[in-house]
């Protein structure tokens, strides 16, 4: 097991047992290491129907696709897409996908909206020409491209124009086995005392088998305790097409060469573990294939991988793979060539060893393990490029065509989030998620949200009816015995926390103290007031810095009505003190903040002192506030010049490596907010400016270009992965947006109404 991956949900795509080929071993072997390695992804497969009604698949096989039917790949994609999937890892090879050369696969891939890493199992060097435009396309359309030899990787880059960049070797994996006798072995097939040739795979013509077989009555007169294992079922095309005739004709072979002591057919399609027996029990292995063009032999991989002596025909992996004496070469079809080397290792067993001990060496660089870090690495390696590649020309040209207005008010979905009892959480896309339940956080930003839409002049039926809700919320999450505010509720109407966090109490006084002092209704003034003064003192006595800052922002809004509380005056001053002495031991002059570490929230912590020194008059308070929201901003400006919030996987400690991504709605809602509240108290424009670029990373102007708010709704995604946006519309985001839009669109009415004109669109 190793250390945590930021890819979360990958989806294999190709063949998976119980069908019967190498792609459907390699896909499931491929899942389950990185499923091992990285417990903490969910992965699972999307297998590939070559008959009617498919096969009894496990239930890591989450979609099936019908080989030959080109909208079932169309389904398959959008079955991807909306089950917001990280990366799908797809195992190319020629036949196992339908239409012309296998090009129905590319309808799948153009619909996919994530990273995409192709294996290669083929890479042919004289393709027909609807061959080379299936791998053309395919090269375009994946992110990555992963090849198994170093001859896979000059063919991709000589005969395919490959980009360089693009492609990585990484080695067929094998399963990792120990170095041991074989003779530990035989006894399980009762050829204990006999030295034990062994082929296994899945039989066709191409594999050249009759050629051993003829080559055995000389190993046999010389050695004639050998045995010869055969090992694996017809291949299900070949079954199909012709039947067992081609084992016939082998079975034929046996029979006229007197073999029937020394040949055992296995027709089988054996388990994993059933298959390491096998090959712990084979002196030598052998591959007597007939077509050089196989640039991947998951057999050969095996067989090398476990420690096995292996004499091979000159096909592309083996050449490869066997080489500085780690197997023995024969040329094809010659069976006087096979009967001589296999002979040769068979009489010196120091040189058989030798090329044993050579080949398990190398072998340990392919087990599965090694191999599953390999593919994580090119994994998190598409998922930046994918990035990168967004950010590119055409992102930039859909940027500069983009008007910069704000956009209107829609509550649709956010009523639709909200029922009799508050609002939900969180979303399936943009359907509520019940089984999430409630938070006060959320029910106090909807608060919140009413107050300034009223300041907008919305009074309508549906505001009001929010604002009822939440209100009612708050109330009933403050514990009369503590005077702390629980935070999560279960859908059936239960309290899943004996108390609230630091921050829920923190952000509910912040709503509390905004209906205080902002709230037109005198009802919501009273109600607020009173469950104000019951949960502020717990306040002073908190560790949380934004539960501060959430805090000092309620207690400025509430003293605009009552300015002479003395005990919101004093916990002022305590909060201010507090968050003073942490930007004076943590701030040095190339890091400006309060702590060690950039996270969540982050631009509250400079709003809350610029807010409260300037209404206590305590200049030195203020500037340090205004200096320290300046450094954030500047540090969150990309080399593009739109906002770049500190992403929440990793966050951003000093010295370290900042963390890009995951970029969350709520860190431009509260950028917006202290840069609007810096040009209040300051009239200098550059904060306004600073404003609407944190508000823009909305409506695309971010790292992807993409927009996460819906203008059909006024819902918002969750978040900007490194790929994509997060398809999920939840409370928290969506309340980020519209608290967003709500300050801005009030800032707006401050700035027309100046005297000096400015430059501001409206929609």
């Amino acid at each position: 097991m190793t250390e945590c991956s930021g890819v979360r949900r990958i989806a294999f795509a190709g063949d998976h047992l119980p069908r019967k080929c190498g792609i459907a071993t390699f896909t499931s072997d491929l899942l389950a290491a990185v499923a091992t390695e990285y417990p903490e992804s969910l992965c699972f497969a999307v297998a590939v129907n070559d008959v009617k009604g498919g096969y009894d698949y496990p239930d890591v096989v989450r979609y099936e696709i019908e080989e030959q039917d080109l909208s079932s790949y169309l389904r398959a994609a959008d079955f991807l897409n909306i089950s917001n999937v990280d990366i799908v890892c797809l195992q190319h090879e020629y036949g196992i996908f339908g239409g012309p050369a296998g090009g129905h696969i590319l309808t799948f891939l153009r619909e996919l909206r994530m990273p995409v890493v192709t294996t290669l199992h083929t890479v042919l060097r004289d393709p027909r020409a609807d061959q080379r435009r299936v791998m053309k396309d395919l090269i375009a359309l994946s992110t990555r491209l992963v090849v198994m030899s170093e001859r896979g990787l000059r063919m991709m880059r000589e005969i395919y124009d490959a980009p360089e960049a693009k492609l990585d070797l990484i080695p067929h994996g094998i399963p990792d086995v120990g170095f041991v006798d074989s003779a530990y072995f035989k006894d399980l097939f009762g050829v204990e005392g006999k030295m034990v040739l062994l082929t296994f795979g899945l039989l066709s013509p191409g594999k050249g088998l009759e050629y051993m077989l003829n080559a055995l009555p000389e190993i046999v007169s010389e050695f004639p305790d050998v045995v010869y294992i055969v090992l694996g079922a017809t291949h299900p095309n070949e079954l199909r097409e012709h039947g067992e005739a081609y084992r016939s004709s082998l079975e034929e072979i046996v029979r006229k060469n007197r073999l029937e002591k020394h040949l055992i057919f296995c027709n089988r399609f054996v388990t994993l573990d059933n298959l390491k027996e096998f090959i712990g029990a084979a002196d030598i292995y052998v591959t007597p294939y007939l077509h050089e063009e196989q640039i991947t032999s998951g057999t050969l991989a095996y067989s090398f991988g476990a420690g096995k002596a292996v004499v091979s025909t000159p096909y592309w992996h083996a050449t490869e793979l066997l080489g500085e004496d780690r197997g023995v070469i024969v040329p094809f079809a010659d069976s006087q060539a096979l009967a001589r080397e296999i002979i040769g290792l068979l009489r010196d067993d120091t040189r058989r060893h030798a090329i044993r001990k050579n080949a398990y060496k190398l072998g340990r660089e392919m087990i599965w393990s090694s191999v599953a870090q390999q593919y994580m690495r090119s994994f998190e390696l598409s998922r930046m490029e994918r990035s990168t590649f967004s950010r590119k020309t055409p992102v930039n040209r859909i940027l500069e065509q983009r008007p910069r207005g704000l956009p209107a008010m829609r509550l649709n979905h956010l009523m639709r989030m909200t029922d009799s009892t508050g609002v939900f959480q969180h979303a399936i896309f943009s359907t509520p998620n019940f089984a999430e339940g409630y938070c006060t956080d959320d029910n106090a930003r909807a608060f919140i949200l009413t107050v300034l839409l009223g300041e907008l002049g919305d009074d309508s039926e549906q505001v009001r009816a929010l604002a009822t809700t939440s209100a009612a919320f708050l109330y009933y999450a403050l514990d009369s015995g503590t005077n702390r505010f629980h935070n999560h509720m279960s859908f059936e109407r239960r309290w899943l926390d004996e108390m609230g966090s630091e921050d829920c109490q923190g952000r509910a006084i912040w709503a509390l103290g905004l209906g205080v002092g902002r709230s037109p209704l005198r009802s919501f003034r009273m109600m607020a007031g009173r469950l104000f003064t019951r949960a502020l003192p717990a306040l002073a006595e908190f560790g949380s810095p934004r539960a501060w800052a959430f805090g000092l922002i309620g207690i400025h809004e509430y003293l605009r009505r009552f300015g002479g509380d003395s005990l919101a005056n004093q916990t002022r001053d305590i909060l201010v003190t507090k968050l003073m002495g942490l930007l004076e031991v943590n701030s040095r002059e190339d890091w400006a903040w309060f702590e060690e570490e950039l996270t969540y929230d982050n631009a509250k912590l400079a709003h809350a002192l610029i807010l409260s020194g300037r209404a206590m008059g305590q200049d030195y308070v203020f500037e340090r506030g205004l200096e320290a929201l300046r450094w954030l901003m500047e540090l969150q400006i990309s080399e593009k010049g739109h906002f770049c919030p500190i992403g929440s996987n990793g966050f951003y400690r000093r010295g370290g490596v900042r963390a890009f991504f995951d970029q969350q709605p709520v860190e431009a809602q509260a950028t917006v907010s202290a840069c609007l509240e810096a040009y209040r108290a300051t009239s200098d424009f550059w904060w306004y400016e600073q404003a609407q670029r944190a508000f823009d990373w909305f409506i695309g102007w971010n790292d992807l270009g993409l927009e996460l708010y819906s203008p059909e709704n006024g819902g918002c995604s969750d978040g900007l992965h490194v790929d994509r946006v997060n398809g999920n519309q939840g409370a928290e985001s969506t309340l980020a947006f519209l608290l967003s839009l709500a300050e801005m669109r009030l800032a707006q009415n401050m700035v027309t109404s100046f005297k000096e004109p400015v430059s501001i669109e409206t929609q």
